[in-house]
């Protein structure tokens, strides 16, 4: 019966022509599922899938080859891959994986797969599987239910035993919401290994794609506006940049109250920014790397780009929650920003979307946002970025070890003043009615670079929106900075000290 109903599905899917890519079309697979019982669902049958505009739509096979016997994992939809364009065979490149997958576009083009280049020979193609299993199997997999509760139950424990410090831009110290629902870990290539981090929107995992590391952020079904404004800015034209996070793919995963949402981006071994620095002390020229990058790419997101890189127009965007948490860095240091769930584009022509004004993390808002009185244009969202810069810049010079004295254990913003728990109404009365800022010491101003850097600071997070600097001059800045620390003679290091004696220490009182 049920082939017989794949034989009229699949002559449809050959003789029908479906709608073009600038549609919202609809496509339709072949499925399969190795582990139905497991995951309460049909073993095979066709899966339709649904797609939004302008965005493609695929299926899939998964596979595992044992000596050349082939076990067939999974087969469906696979949601808007670049990948998968134009392919009209479903075909698995990789070399030797573990689980062999491939996908393809068009109606039932799973039906058949294979694998270049052959491992054994003859093209494989896989038949669909047999029959449901009988009724006395159906018997005796009725005592499976204990064995999984066991099972879920000692890898909870297990889980728990091996949790990992934060990683990346979930902030777990500030306004966390509930935990996740814990997702069922597929048999496709994306293998997801231990959770990293968890916070308001969901949690973040390190997971194995092929052969590659990535970073899985999982928001359960009524988060769902967070993750379509995030899907969102990264689809953006332009947003390939080597100082924003690389976006790989997002996807739909279970089916009613059990979907969960995945966006699926590189994973950054070092973490958060926050996370090394509580961890590390940074010389000068790491300081002036990681600050001159972060700069760099904050600069590249304010920027509206008419024609990039043939991708289309990139509009000017404000992320609205920069801070050092949703700062990652690289391998060598260069900063990589992330976390656009909060981001705003302005595109000429069109409203920016929801620009409500009191959103981000407290700790980092500028005086204007905590009062309420933003002027809801481009520019102004750009200038509170500006203000969370300073803040960050100030992060890296409190654990820098240019100069003679001491390097205090790492505190965020204003921590000193009013703990690591501010109320909005704490940090009102210090930054808005005090107009205080955190504190410069010292020994600081005796190093030429950090003098000057200093300077630079107090202009990002001038109480007056419009006296701040923009990240492009910050970037330009700290690479002269750089460049005359590393490059001057004792007498022009004299000069620069002397140039930046004038500057105005924000108060020191540490007490409100």
């Amino acid at each position: 019966m049920i082939a017989s109903w794949l034989t009229f599905a699949l002559l449809c899917g050959t003789f029908c022509a479906g709608p073009g890519h600038g549609e919202a079309e609809t496509r339709e697979c072949l499925y399969y599922n190795a582990n139905w019982e497991l995951e309460k669902t049909n073993q095979s049958g066709v899966e339709r899938c649904e797609g939004e505009k302008d965005k493609r739509l695929h299926c899939y096979a998964s596979w595992r080859n044992n000596s050349g016997s082939i076990e067939l994992v999974k087969k469906g939809c696979w949601l808007d891959d670049f990948n998968c364009y134009d392919r009209q065979d479903c075909v698995a490149t990789e070399e030797n994986p573990q689980v062999f997958f491939c996908c393809c576009e068009g109606n039932y083009c799973n039906e058949k797969f294979t694998h270049l280049p052959e491992v054994t020979g003859p093209e494989v193609i896989y038949e669909p599987p047999p029959p449901p299993p009988s009724l006395l199997n159906i018997l005796v997999y009725s005592l499976l239910p204990i064995a999984v509760l066991s099972m879920a139950i000692l890898l909870a424990f297990w889980m728990y035993r091996h949790r990992k410090p934060p990683y990346g831009h979930v902030d777990i110290n500030e306004d966390p919401g509930p935990p996740p629902p814990s997702p069922l870990v597929g048999l496709k290539p994306l293998q997801l290994l231990e959770i990293k981090a968890r916070g308001r929107f969901g949690c973040v995992w390190k997971a194995q794609l092929m052969n590659d590391y990535v970073a899985v952020k999982i928001f359960p079904i009524q988060d769902k506006q967070s993750w379509q404004s995030e899907r969102e800015i990264f689809n953006t034209p332009g947003m390939k940049h080597e100082n924003l996070l690389q976006f790989i793919a997002a996807e739909k995963r279970g089916t009613n109250l059990e979907t969960e949402l995945w966006l699926i981006t590189a994973f950054h071994d070092k973490g958060s920014l926050t996370d090394y620095l509580k961890g590390n002390i940074i010389s000068w020229n790491e300081l002036c790397h990681v600050a001159e990058t972060m700069a760099r790419g904050l600069s590249y997101l304010h920027e509206d780009v008419p024609w990039c890189k043939g991708e289309g127009h990139k509009p000017a965007i404000a992320h609205r929650d920069f801070k050092s948490k949703n700062v990652l860095l690289k391998n060598d240091l260069t900063a990589v920003l992330a976390d656009f769930g909060l981001a705003v584009r302005f595109e000429p022509g069109k409203p920016p979307g929801d620009t409500h004004g009191q959103v981000g993390t407290r700790r980092y808002m500028a005086p204007e946002v905590l009062e309420g009185a933003i002027n809801f244009q481009r520019d102004a969202f750009l200038r509170i970025d500006m203000y969370a810069m300073g803040l960050v810049l100030w992060e890296l010079v409190s654990r820098c070890r240019a100069v003679d004295g001491p390097v205090d254990e790492y505190m965020l913003p204003f921590e000193e003043e009013i703990g690591q728990h501010p109320s909005l109404e704490d940090l009102q009365e210090v930054v808005v009615h005090k107009k205080m800022r955190p504190v410069f010491k010292d020994h600081w101003l005796k190093h030429p670079g950090l003098a000057q850097l200093c300077v630079t600071i107090e202009e990002c997070w001038d109480h007056d929106a419009e006296a701040r600097l923009s990240a492009g001059c910050v970037e330009e800045r700290i690479a002269q900075i750089r460049k005359a620390v590393n490059g001057t003679t004792s007498d022009c290091l004299v000069s620069i000290v002397t140039s930046v004696t004038n500057v105005d220490l924000p108060p020191k009182e540490s007490s409100i």
